[in-house]
Order: structure tokens, then sequence, then C-alpha cells
């Protein structure tokens, strides 16, 4: 890696007023062996909704391996959800879905009540399979969406989910909150991530048609403020999945332009504010992961 590529990378962080974390490389090559870009790539990171990526693998492996069937229906009663800003928890009233389109909504909108059911009907010890079949030794899973909402509840001294998010939205207080401390939340690194998402890209994961879902998911996901804000061309693919909670902001993702191999890349961040919104960070994680990327398009590594 160019000292200058790892320079810009901390400056874009700093100039958005966060701590970032980065790791990218190239989807099917031994990590390092074509050159990769790591700022932080081994620190302990908190995953938020990426945990959800890990997670959708494990489904996927109970589809493959006949444990459950995709078109399998759950009934959903929204009242009884986890809360979130979208998904199946803002409905006004019960539906039946299958599990595989739970796993959509839970993946292209970050759906939190999707997730938890999901995680219900896997469970943790198969995420923690998924984990240890793949190598990712830094990667630990604690619970889902309504684990960490009880959490923050507790940790911010307040009655409810919507409280504890006011709260920890006032800048005029400083929160320590065990959501974002990798040492209590579910946590990762950013290579741990980019080892997944390789994992994923050449079917090591999750084997055959199944591995395509995956990959489809992610490529629709709606979301378009981060990873994707830096690559805004129509020909390029760029499939993630986002993590948000307070002043924590992640995506990871693999890019692929046309003819070339894709990149998969990691960010991690953390802002000094915890405002409900903050494009300013949205818009570094795009330019960090567009300087990574271009770096490792450019064969300058090699």
């Amino acid at each position: 890696m160019t000292p200058s590529a790892e320079k810009r990378i901390r400056d874009v962080f700093a100039d958005a007023g966060c701590i970032g974390w980065l790791h990218a490389r190239r989807v099917g090559t031994p990590d390092g062996s074509a050159g990769d870009i790591a700022v932080g790539a081994d620190d302990l990171v908190v995953l938020a909704s990426v945990y959800k990526l890990p997670l959708f693998v494990s489904l996927c492996r109970a589809f493959d391996s006949g444990e459950l069937s995709p078109t399998a229906t759950v009934r959903v009663t929204p009242a009884d959800c986890t809360p979130g800003p979208t998904g199946v928890s803002t409905f006004r009233d019960p539906i039946v879905l299958s599990w595989r389109d739970l796993a959509l909504s839970m993946m292209t909108v970050s759906d939190n009540a999707a997730a938890d059911l999901v995680l219900g009907r896997v469970g943790l010890e198969s995420v923690e399979r998924v984990l240890s079949d793949l190598g990712l030794t830094s990667t630990r899973v604690i619970g889902g969406a309504a684990d960490a909402h009880s959490s923050l509840v507790i940790d911010a001294h307040a009655h409810t989910t919507a409280e504890a998010f006011a709260a920890l939205a006032d800048n005029d207080e400083a929160w320590t909150v065990s959501a974002y401390d990798p040492s209590y939340a579910s946590a990762t690194t950013p290579r741990d991530m980019t080892t997944l998402l390789d994992a994923i890209w050449t079917g090591r994961a999750v084997p055959g048609p199944h591995a395509a879902f995956v990959r489809q998911a992610m490529s629709a996901q709606v979301w378009q403020h981060r990873i994707r804000s830096g690559f805004p061309y129509s020909d390029v693919d760029v499939a993630g999945k986002t993590g948000t909670i307070g002043a924590i902001r992640n995506e990871v993702a693999v890019v692929t332009f046309p003819g070339e191999i894709p990149v998969a890349v990691a960010v991690f961040t953390r802002a000094a504010r915890a405002d409900p919104v903050l494009p300013v960070v949205d818009a570094a994680i795009g330019h960090a992961a567009r300087i990574a990327v271009t770096e490792l398009r450019s064969g300058r590594l090699d």
C-alpha cells in the first residue's frame, strides 16, 4: 500500500469528524498476496446491523441442507416485533411471509424485526458455526437487534427503545454505552469482513444457487448514501450491507467494475457526534472506499 493512499483515507475520516477503520482486497486472491488496503484492519469494531450478513449466510446454509425450506411461511404480527425504522415492524396488520422474503427484507432495508425472526429460527449456534468454518476468529455475534436495544435501554437509563435512542442522540451528554464497545457488543474486524465477502463471492460460504441469492440480495440493498456514493455509475455493481447505531456507521460491500476482478471493502466508523443523520460521515465512507478500490484497480500494489 502506498503511504499516500493510507494518509488520504485517514484524512477523509478526520475531515468528517470520525474515527475510521478499513480493509479492502481483491476477491478470489489470498489476503495480501496481490496487495491490500489496511487502515486499522485488525482492530475490533462494532458490527451493528452488519451482523445480519453472517446471519443471512447461516440461513442460506439451512436452505441448502434442507433443514428449512425457503418457501416455508411464518406469520408475523408487527406489534410483537422488534422495533425499527424499516420493514415489518412498521406495518399495521399481521402478514404471512416466506423465510426467503423475510431474509430479503432483512438485507435490503435492514429490517430488525425480520432479522430477529431469522435469528430465532436458525439460532446463534449456527451463526457461530459459520464464523468458525470460515476462519473469522475475531468476529463474535452475541445477539440480535432486540438484545442490543435491551442493553441500550439499560445503559441510557430509559424506559423504551425510543427514549434510549433519543438520549443517545443528545450530543450534550457523553454516553458510554455497551453498544459502542466491541468488547461488549457484537464485533468483528474489517479484515474478517472482507474475508467473509470473499467467501460469499467465491462460493465457499454458501454453495450453489443460494450463493447467488446472497449476492443478489446484497446488490438490491436500498441504501445509496455510503459505499455506493463513492461509485455513482450505473454499470458498477455495489453489493453491500450497512450497520448503524448512534455514532456507529458502517458498511461492507463488494464493488464490481465491468470486466474486472471484484473488490471487497469493509468500512467501519465512529463519529464524534451521534446525530440521527450524519451525511458527512456517510459520504466519507464512500470516499474512503473509492480511494481503496481505485488503488487496488490501479495495480500499483502488485
